[in-house]
């Protein structure tokens, strides 16, 4: 029981200091999963995050769901998904109650430009952690600047409506992972 409650209250923190998404939840995963609790390594964390971002839903609950699951069974998934959600919901009732009385005050809309901005550094520390521990070797680098690519060309510019789906994350992180899986496999055949 204490598991169980550990996981909610731990999920219920983290979703209390997530603001700007799933992306910007990175970080505190990192620090809280992987330092401080120890329920997950960096590479774990990524699959946990990976597999997340491709599945139906928010990545943020996708993530807690894993990583509940992975350490309490059905009910840690439940109760990780419920305590990453639930200040979530507190949060947007107070403010949905008050907020259009305040949003064209000036200081709201720069006070929102400054945490928009610090999203921005708080995901780019998370992705040179994950560059560090993921992208190891010749075959993951060339893996990494083809996925950057794909990414980078949806995003800057409007692919052909007939390519379109290159640039989706869920083929990005498939072909990655059948690529990755490939060259481990010839590699592995190659030693033998």
């Amino acid at each position: 029981m204490n598991k169980l409650l550990d996981l909610y209250l731990t999920f219920a923190r983290i979703g209390v200091c997530t603001f700007g998404g799933g992306y910007a939840m990175l970080p505190i995963l990192q620090r809280e999963l992987v330092e401080n609790k120890k329920w997950a390594t960096e590479g774990q964390l990524a699959d946990y995050y990976a597999v997340g971002q491709c599945t139906p839903g928010i990545i943020a609950v996708n993530t807690a769901t894993f990583v509940g699951q992975s350490q309490g069974g059905i009910a840690g998934g439940i109760l990780a998904t419920l305590g990453v959600v639930s200040p979530s919901i507190v949060i947007i009732l107070i403010i949905a109650a008050f907020l259009s009385n305040f949003m064209d005050i000036p200081w709201v809309i720069h006070a929102f430009n400054g945490v928009r901005a610090g999203v921005v550094a708080l995901i780019l520390t998370s992705v040179i952690k994950l560059i560090k521990n993921a992208v190891i070797d010749w075959p993951t680098r060339i893996i990494y600047i083809a996925a950057l690519a794909l990414a980078a060309w949806g995003t800057l510019f409007t692919p052909p409506a007939a390519l379109d789906w290159m640039t989706s994350p869920v083929f990005i992180v498939i072909c990655a992972g059948v690529a990755g899986f490939t060259v481990r496999m010839v590699k592995g055949g190659r030693s033998k």
